[in-house]
This record gives structure tokens, sequence and C-alpha cells, in this order.
């Protein structure tokens, strides 16, 4: 392990949103290339990192099952989104050297991985980069959810929640100037207080196992490495 580095193994939650325009809509490379050098440079210090990845900006499951759509197959359509994001940061994450695996709870031959737990902690004791796609592979079950049960089952320190502000607040600050951030919060306040960070499922899952969540700005160069420097950064979740 190089340098002071507090988390080892770390789940990296990425919203699709992050990848898209303004307005978090379609495909941006831009945002590709910057996230990936983030991550290379964190990469070299020879962390173990996982990453659950969203599909927002392409197609949002839960919203298109609200118009009268089937929500089964909605959600399904929002799968194969996460895909599509998974495998373009691949490629561009290998384009930086950075060797990595598009794993899928959803079987797309011959263009990505099925999930194996095995395979998986494997390629994380070699240092390459494990990108989740697919969600849980279920229905009804967000990618907050997806990444709280892949960082248990890869035993991940931490689970680090990118979002496009701070940390958790008082309010919604890009609505309400005068939201204030929370620095540390308990599992149940959270739960309580239904901040919407991430769903209660998440949550819950995670307190069940105690596993640390940190919600931190994505676009603030250099937050990540901070964070698993043990750097205050953003707001952490965990137990009292």
């Amino acid at each position: 392990m190089k340098g002071n580095i507090k988390f080892k193994r770390v789940l990296l939650k990425l919203s699709g949103e992050g990848f898209g325009d303004e307005n978090g809509r379609g495909v941006d490379t831009k945002q590709f290339i910057k996230l990936a050098k983030e991550i290379k440079n964190i990469s070299k210090k020879g962390i173990e990192l996982a990453i659950v990845i969203g599909g927002g900006n392409i197609l949002r499951g839960a919203k298109l099952g609200g118009s009268g759509k089937s929500r089964i197959q909605a959600d399904q359509v929002g799968m194969i989104a996460t895909a599509v994001n998974a495998l373009l940061l691949q490629d561009i994450l290998e384009g930086f050297t950075v060797n990595t695996h598009v794993i899928s709870a959803i079987e797309i031959k011959n263009i990505t991985e099925p999930f194996v737990l095995r395979n998986c902690l494997h390629y994380l004791k070699e240092k390459n980069v494990v990108i989740f796609a697919g969600g849980t592979g279920n229905p009804y079950f967000t990618t907050d959810t997806a990444a709280a049960l892949r960082a248990i089952e890869i035993n991940a320190d931490v689970l680090l929640k990118a979002t496009r502000v701070d940390g958790v607040y008082t309010d919604d600050p890009e609505k309400d100037a005068s939201a204030k951030l929370y620095k540390k919060l308990t599992y149940m306040d959270v739960l309580r207080k239904q901040l919407g960070v991430m769903d209660l499922t998440a949550i819950s899952l995670s307190m069940e196992n105690k596993l640390p969540i940190i919600v931190f700005n994505m676009n603030k160069r250099g937050n990540i490495e901070k964070i698993i420097s043990g750097k205050p950064v953003g707001t952490y979740i965990g137990e009292q």
C-alpha cells in the first residue's frame, strides 16, 4: 500500500447523471475522461476500487415505469443503460492503462462478465478496477441498493456516494441557500429524517452490516484521494 491510506478497498457509487450534459442527460465524453483521470490517480496508490454505476443520463427505469409503461421492463431497460455507461468508462480507463473489468448482474454475452464473487475478489486483489453494471439484476431495486449490496459482498471498507453537492444537507442546497451541511450522521438520523441521500433500503442494508458511507462532491478534483487518505470530506454516515 502506497502512502497514507485509510481505506484499502472502496466501493464508489456514481450516478448516471454525472456522465451527462449540464442537465444530466445524454453522454458527455469529457465527464468520462475527467473521472478516469481521478481513478487513475488513486489507483496508483494501490487501493482496491470497485464502482457501481447508474444509467440515469440515458434512462431512469422508475421514471419510465411511472409513465404508464411496465415497471419491470422499464427497470430492465434501465439496467442496460448502466451497462452502456460502464462500457464507455471501461474503454476510457483502459486508454489510461488502468486494467478494468465490467461485471454485469444481467447477462450480456461476449461484452460483459457475469457476476461471480470469487472472480471479483481476485480482480480487486490484482488492483484491477471492477465496474458493476446492471444494478442488482432485479426490478424495483435502485443502483443505491446495488452499491450497498456489492460493497458488503466484496467486504469494502467504505461506500463513497458521489453527488453534485458537498454532502448531505438539511435541505436541497441547490434550491435553499440557507441549507446546512451535515458533517456526520448516523444511519438512524438518515432514516428518521428521510434525508433522501440514498434510498431507505440501501441505508438499512448498510446499517445492518455496519458499512460506513461518505457522501461527497464528485465535481471537486481530488476529493476521492482526500477521502481514502482519511481527510474529512463531505458527510460521514455510520454508527454513533
